[in-house]
């Protein structure tokens, strides 16, 4: 029993690395991409034979398995997308990450090193399948905060390309590529409207995927202004900096929000962490002084 318990351990250990490692984003794919090409895929071979294809192999087919209901799939699918995933085989893999750690605190409960206590141990197992969806929630506020620092500086730069005189696909195109280092999650959605284009899509179906993807109030705004400017035929330059200024006042606005929250937020550390201490170093003497002369009185 205790082997199996111990083979079950390492095994789940395995899966949640290499579904780590899977979902975790990668910053030199473009070099190793040309590495392939330039060595006729002797990269790809390298990366299989790390056996990470395999973990990801089977996360998927535990996924595929798992039962699931459509409105579920595609909320999870939508927050996937929103955290950069867009890989068709980001879903069933996620549902192995869920279903491996749920097994994994299963077997962790169940196993000597603890009590044994079967409900804390499906207690343990439900927490597993739910920490993976909090982490992606998580995730996906995280870079829809870095969209958002980074939007307006990409519409200073939009501005002063579409009043250079370039039309607004290479406009935009070329804000992709200058502020790539600075703002990458964005320039990445940028670029994938670029590729749309190309594809054949339309402008306002290329800019309204780019507000689903985000799933950001700011970009699906500034998604509707832009087709209604290429539908009514006014000036894009003049509605990007009227634009702008509203994102620019919008964000000082949240700063003072924020800074207004502040006050409030500081109650609980200042109750629970600050005022004691305070207590112990002015009343402690008073009271140790008090114990010394009122406590030999009491036992006369």
């Amino acid at each position: 029993m205790l082997l199996l318990l111990v083979m079950g351990f390492v095994f789940i250990s395995l899966l949640v690395a290499g579904a780590a490692m899977a979902f975790a984003p990668s910053g030199a794919t473009t070099i190793e991409a040309r590495l392939s090409e330039v060595t006729g895929g002797r990269t790809k071979a390298a990366f299989d034979e790390g056996g990470y294809d395999s973990v990801k192999k089977i996360l998927k087919r535990i996924g595929e398995a798992a039962p699931r209901s459509a409105s579920e799939m595609g909320k999870v699918r939508q927050r996937l997308v929103t955290c950069g995933y867009r890989n068709r085989e980001a879903l069933p893999i996620f549902y192995g990450v869920r279903i491996g750690i749920g097994l994994l605190f299963f077997f962790i409960m169940v196993s000597p090193l603890v009590k044994p206590n079967l409900g804390l141990a499906l207690g343990a197992c439900g927490l597993g399948y739910v920490l993976p969806a909090m982490a992606l929630a998580r995730m996906a506020k995280r870079r829809q905060h870095k969209i958002r620092l980074g939007l307006p500086d990409a519409l200073d730069l939009l501005v002063v390309s579409v009043e250079a005189g370039l039309g607004l696909d290479q406009a935009i195109q070329r804000v992709s590529e200058e502020l790539a280092f600075a703002h990458p999650d964005l320039c990445d959605e940028l670029r994938l409207i670029n590729l749309e284009l190309r594809a054949g899509k339309a402008r306002s179906e290329a800019l309204h995927n780019l507000g689903e993807r985000t799933a950001l109030e700011d970009v699906t705004s500034l998604v509707a202004m832009l087709v209604q400017t290429d539908k009514f035929g006014t000036s894009v330059a003049q509605s990007l900096r009227v634009h702008s200024d509203t994102l620019r006042t919008k964000r000082r606005q949240r700063a003072e929000e924020a800074a207004a929250k502040t006050g409030a937020k500081m109650v609980f550390p200042l109750v629970f962490c600050i005022f004691p201490s305070i207590w112990v170093v002015t009343l402690g003497p008073a009271v140790i002084k008090f114990v010394q002369v009122f406590v030999p009185m009491t036992q006369k």
